[in-house]
């Protein structure tokens, strides 16, 4: 699948910035299973410096830096991007959870065993995660159990919620957005001892005919990996949509939780007050596509 991406990000502020320094991730990760056929970042104003470098994770880091007054801000990312990430494997013919615990110390998937401050070590987390995990139980089919799980039993609720909100209350609320999601899931699989990263990027916009729109939509959306052990990999689960991820989302950035790939994040000196104006669409290229 080719998707044409379009994010805009609009800062208005009620007296003027003096300086600021801002890190953007809004460029879509090359993978295996994603080609990033081209990518751009129109910027306003124009920054007096840009550095682009990868960051710890591998992400595709821009920061930039201005030094002239402004009173607005804005980022237009676009994108062309064609996806198809691999089928899972059978769930089945996934190694028990507990050899791929045991493994993942050794790992290229280590550091994201341990907490985070957005996805800490809940024991409730923890142990609504234990139900889907019984002994020997191959690790994808315990995966796509939890994921499923917490589809039905959590509600998508906009606005309940924020950037900061902790696990512990969306446990005992229940309700939240796909960040949230996210956040629960990788909580509950890291009390587990099962490496699980937090990924932010897109779900498309528009579904094909006769399917029903995926949540998340029209903003950026938040998934996560979970590591399947040696030989295996990494499986992408859309708690929010109860999906395993293939050929429906765009991968921006991964991490340990939200702090770690914000889109947009940085400081500035001045502007007082501001209003913030966030547009997404992700949607399917038609025609012919050229690089």
């Amino acid at each position: 699948m080719i998707y044409r991406l379009r994010h805009v990000t609009t800062y208005a502020y009620a007296h003027s910035v003096d300086l600021a320094a801002h890190l953007l991730l809004l460029t879509p990760r090359s993978l295996p299973g994603q080609n990033v056929v081209r990518s751009t970042l129109a910027i306003t104003p124009t920054p007096s410096h840009i550095t682009e470098a990868a960051d710890h994770f591998g992400n595709a880091a821009t920061r930039v830096f201005l030094d002239k007054p402004h009173e607005r801000f804005e980022v237009i990312a676009e994108a062309l991007v064609e996806v198809r990430f691999p089928d899972p494997p059978p769930p089945a013919l996934t190694p028990p959870w507990e050899d791929v615990v045991a493994g993942a110390r050794r790992s290229e998937a280590a550091e994201f065993i341990f907490p985070s401050p957005l996805a800490p070590l809940v024991p409730a987390a923890t142990g609504y995660a234990a139900a889907s995990f019984p002994a020997g139980r191959p690790v994808l089919v315990g995966l796509l159990e939890l994921m499923g799980r917490i589809r039905r039993d959590f509600t998508y609720k906009p606005g309940v919620t924020g950037n900061n909100t902790q696990v512990v209350e969306v446990i005992e609320s229940r309700t939240g957005v796909c960040q949230d999601f996210a956040h629960v899931m990788c909580a509950a699989l890291r009390g587990l001892g099962l490496p699980a990263r937090y990924v932010s990027g897109y779900v498309r916009t528009r579904p094909p005919p006769g399917r029903v729109a995926r949540r998340g939509a029209d903003q950026s959306h938040a998934w996560v990996e979970a590591w399947m052990g040696e030989g295996f990999g990494w499986v992408g689960l859309d708690p929010t949509n109860d999906i395993v991820v293939r050929d429906e989302h765009v991968v921006l950035a991964w991490g340990r939780d939200f702090i770690d790939v914000s889109p947009l994040s940085g400081v500035i000196l001045g502007g007082g007050e501001h209003g913030l104006r966030v547009g997404v669409d992700l949607e399917e290229a038609e025609g012919p596509v050229a690089a």
